[in-house]
C-alpha cells in the first residue's frame, strides 16, 4: 500500500497497544510530576523530621549541662559554707555527669557556633574545677571560686541560645524549602497542563486517524465511488482491515462490471428484435405493405406505443444503473445556470406547445460549479416531469434564487401537485405516484431518482415544497463544491 504523506509514524501492531500506548503517553508527564513533588516532599518531611530530632536532643543536653552545673555549685556552696571538704564528693559525681554530657552533645552535630561555645563552657569548666581541687584543702577558699560557676552558666545559657537560633534558621531553612517547592509544583502544573493536553492530542490524532480513514473509504464506497484505493496507516490490525475492505472495493468493482455487462448484453439482445418490431409495425402503421382497416390501424398503434415504451424503459434503466455506479464521477467547472435552465427548456419546447403550457424563467445571472452535463439532466428530468402532469394550457416555473453559499433551484406546475403520503417516495427508483397525467406513455419511475443521484453528488438536497396546488420542487446546490480527497 502507498505511503502516507508527512512524517513517518511508527505504529504499535494491534489497535488496543496504540490505546494503551496513548494513555502511557499522556499519562507518563503526569506521572513523573507526581513521583518529583511526593519525592521533594518527603525530603521537607525527613528535614523537618531531623531538625526537630536534633532541636530537642540540643536542648535537652543543654539543659542537663545547667542541671549538673546548678548541682556541682550546690555541692561547693555546701562545702564553703560548712567548711567541710567531705561535701565535695557531690560536686565529683556532677562535674563527671556533666563530663559525659559535654561528650554526648559533641556527637549531635553541632554547627561551628555550638562547638565553639560548647568548647567554651567545657574550658571554663576544667578551669574552675582545677582551681576547686586545688582550694579543696583550704575550704575557707571555696566561696572564692563560686563566681566562675556564674559564668558557666552565663555560656551554658548562651548555648542554649546558640541552639535555639540554629533551630530557628532550620525552621526558615525548612519553610523557605516548602514555599520553593510549592512554587515550583504549581509552575509545574501551569507547563505540564499544556504538554499534557498536546500530548492528549497526538494520542488522539493518532488513534483517530486510520479509524477516520477507515471511515471515509466506507463512505466513498457507500456513495459509490470505487476508484479510490483504500489505504490505512496504523496498526498491523487496522492495516489488514484496510487491505480487506481494498479487496472488498475490488470484488465490487468486478462485480458492477460484470452487471454493466450483462445489462449491456441484455439490452443488446432485447434492442434487436424490439427494433425489428417497432420497424415492422412501422411498415404497417404507414401501410406500405398494404391497407389496413381501422381495427388493425388501432393495433399497430399499441404496438408503436408499447414498444417506444420499452425501449425507453430501458435506455432508462440503463441510464439509471451508470448514475447509481458513476455518480461522484463529476467534471466540476464553472456552469452558468441561466444557460443551462434556457437549454433544458428548449429540449422539452415542442412538448410544451403541444400541451400548450406557458414556460416562465426566473434566474438572475448566478454560476456555480458542478458538472455541467449532470446539471442539464436535473433540469431536463425537473421540467419533463413538470410537463407530463401539468394540465393543457397551464404553466411552468423555473425559479432560480442566490442565497450566497448556495442557489436554490424551483420547478413547479400548476397539475395535480403530488400527495403528501407520496413526497418521500417520489424519487425511489421505479416509483410513479398516482396522479393522473396526459401523456401517450407511461413513466417508468426513474426520472427523479436520477434527479437525486445528481444532485447528492453535487452535495447537494432536493425536497417536494408542501403547496395547495400543484407540484413545486425545490433543489439546493453549493456554490462551490468541496476538495476532493486525494487518491
Amino acid at each position: 500500500m502507498a505511503r502516507q504523506p508527512g512524517w513517518p509514524v511508527h505504529y504499535p501492531r494491534s489497535f488496543l497497544k496504540l490505546i494503551i500506548a496513548g494513555f502511557a503517553l499522556v499519562a507518563l508527564p503526569l506521572i513523573l510530576a507526581i513521583v518529583n513533588n511526593a519525592l521533594s516532599i518527603h525530603d521537607i518531611v525527613e528535614r523537618s523530621q531531623q531538625t526537630v530530632h536534633q532541636a530537642m536532643r540540643a536542648t535537652e543536653a543543654s539543659r542537663a549541662l545547667r542541671e549538673q552545673l546548678t548541682a556541682m555549685e550546690r555541692s561547693v556552696r555546701q562545702a564553703s559554707a560548712l567548711a567541710d571538704p567531705g561535701l565535695l564528693q557531690g560536686y565529683t559525681h556532677a562535674r563527671g555527669r556533666f563530663t559525659e554530657g559535654a561528650r554526648q552533645m559533641r556527637t549531635l552535630g553541632l554547627d561551628a557556633r555550638q562547638a565553639e561555645q560548647l568548647a567554651r563552657l567545657v574550658g571554663r569548666e576544667e578551669a574552675l574545677a582545677q582551681s576547686l581541687e586545688a582550694s579543696a584543702a583550704a575550704p575557707d577558699t571555696l566561696a572564692d571560686r563560686l563566681a566562675g560557676f556564674e559564668e558557666l552558666d552565663g555560656l551554658a545559657r548562651s548555648l542554649a541560645d546558640i541552639g535555639n537560633g540554629v533551630v530557628e534558621r532550620e525552621i526558615a531553612a525548612l519553610q523557605a524549602k516548602a514555599e520553593s517547592v510549592q512554587r515550583f509544583i504549581s509552575w509545574q502544573l501551569v507547563a505540564l497542563l499544556p504538554i499534557a493536553l498536546v500530548l492528549l492530542v497526538g494520542a488522539i490524532v493518532l488513534i483517530s486517524r486510520p479509524i477516520g480513514q477507515i471511515d471515509a473509504a466506507m463512505r466513498r464506497m457507500a456513495d459509490g465511488n470505487f476508484d479510490t484505493p483504500v489505504q490505512v496507516a496504523g496498526p498491523q490490525d487496522l492495516q489488514n482491515l484496510g487491505r480487506q475492505l481494498d479487496r472488498m472495493r475490488l470484488t465490487l468493482i468486478d462485480l458492477e462490471g460484470q452487471k454493466r455487462q450483462f445489462l449491456h448484453q441484455v439490452s443488446h439482445e432485447l434492442k434487436t428484435p424490439l427494433a425489428a418490431i417497432r420497424e415492422g409495425a412501422g411498415l404497417l402503421d404507414e401501410q406500405l405493405v398494404g391497407a389496413l382497416t381501422p381495427p388493425q390501424r388501432e393495433v399497430t398503434s399499441i404496438l408503436l406505443q408499447n414498444t417506444g415504451r420499452l425501449q425507453d424503459l430501458i435506455e432508462r434503466l440503463l441510464s439509471y444503473h451508470q448514475t447509481q455506479f458513476h455518480r461522484t464521477a463529476l467534471t466540476i467547472g464553472t456552469v452558468a445556470l441561466r444557460e443551462i435552465v434556457v437549454g433544458a427548456g428548449r429540449q422539452h419546447r415542442l412538448s410544451m406547445a403541444a400541451k400548450g403550457l406557458r414556460f416562465a424563467v426566473t434566474c438572475p445571472p448566478v454560476s456555480v460549479e458542478g458538472d455541467a452535463d449532470k446539471l442539464a439532466a436535473i433540469l431536463s428530468n425537473l421540467i419533463s416531469n413538470a410537463v407530463k402532469y401539468a394540465p393543457r394550457n397551464g404553466g411552468i416555473g423555473v425559479t432560480v434564487t442566490d442565497l450566497g453559499e448556495t442557489v436554490r433551484l424551483e420547478v413547479a406546475d400548476d397539475g395535480p401537485g403530488i400527495r403528501p403520503e407520496e413526497r418521500d417516495h417520489v424519487f425511489e427508483p421505479f416509483y410513479r405516484g398516482s396522479a393522473a397525467y396526459e401523456g401517450p406513455l407511461k413513466g417508468t419511475g426513474l426520472g427523479l431518482a436520477i434527479v437525486r443521484e445528481f444532485v447528492l453528488a453535487h452535495h447537494g438536497h432536493i425536497d417536494v415544497v408542501p403547496q395547495e396546488q400543484g407540484a413545486r420542487l425545490r433543489v439546493e446546490l453549493p456554490r462551490r463544491q468541496p476538495q476532493r480527497e486525494a487518491t
